[in-house]
């Protein structure tokens, strides 16, 4: 973990959960450092996702967490502390846009299910509207070119607070589409020079001696 996670995380209880399972603390909680900051391995991983879960908090504290999708890259590395996106028109519940009225606490799990790897974002995040940007998201453009992605009704800028990789026990590697279709190009494109050496091979043959 990064110490800033680290800080946040491992909280007294979690000491206790661990003294009382193992005997002992197993992480020494570090003195408060400065916010985490996103370095090229982490950019270069959040640039090539198509989707993330984010958590956020109700006014009463519980806990809400949804799937968020997009084209490759919708999620956005505006510096190294902030991150964005376009937010779609979907079922107008807006409850994360409503959670964050009140706490804009916010959590980020990137998955990459065929590597095996997983990082987890601490963040603060900010509701925009349309016409705040790109002065408010640091002259960058969030909304997509493309038209066929969607509606875009708002924007969210996330605060970088601290990130985490997880270890990848566990991860069961599942695949998109796409990457079946790439990785099952070259034996398609293998097949296909078999199948045509198999028609010269076949049309090259003498034709059988009717009279045996």
């Amino acid at each position: 973990m990064s110490q800033h996670y680290l800080h946040r995380h491992l909280t007294p209880a979690v000491g206790e959960a661990q003294q009382g399972a193992y005997g002992q603390k197993t992480y020494a909680v570090p003195d408060a450092p400065e916010p985490d900051r996103l370095g090229a391995k982490e950019i270069a991983f959040i640039s090539a996702r198509d989707s993330f879960y984010l958590a956020s908090l109700t006014e009463t504290g519980a806990p809400y967490i949804q799937h968020r999708g997009g084209p490759v890259g919708f999620l956005r590395v505006l510096d190294e502390s902030t991150l964005g996106f376009a937010d779609y028109a979907g079922n107008r519940q807006l409850l994360t846009t409503g959670h964050l009225r009140g706490d804009p606490r916010v959590a980020l799990f990137l998955m990459d299910y065929p590597a095996r790897r997983r990082l987890k974002i601490d963040g603060e995040a900010e509701v925009m509207p349309l016409d705040a940007e790109p002065a408010r998201t640091g002259g960058h453009w969030l909304r997509p070119q493309d038209s066929e992605a969607g509606s875009v009704e708002r924007l969210f800028c996330i605060r970088v607070v601290a990130f985490d990789w997880n270890c990848p026990q566990f991860i069961t590697p599942r695949f998109t589409a796409a990457e079946v279709e790439e990785r099952e190009r070259p034996l398609r494109e293998h097949i296909a020079v078999l199948e045509h050496q198999l028609l010269q091979l076949q049309s090259s043959a003498p034709d059988p001696d009717p009279d045996g």
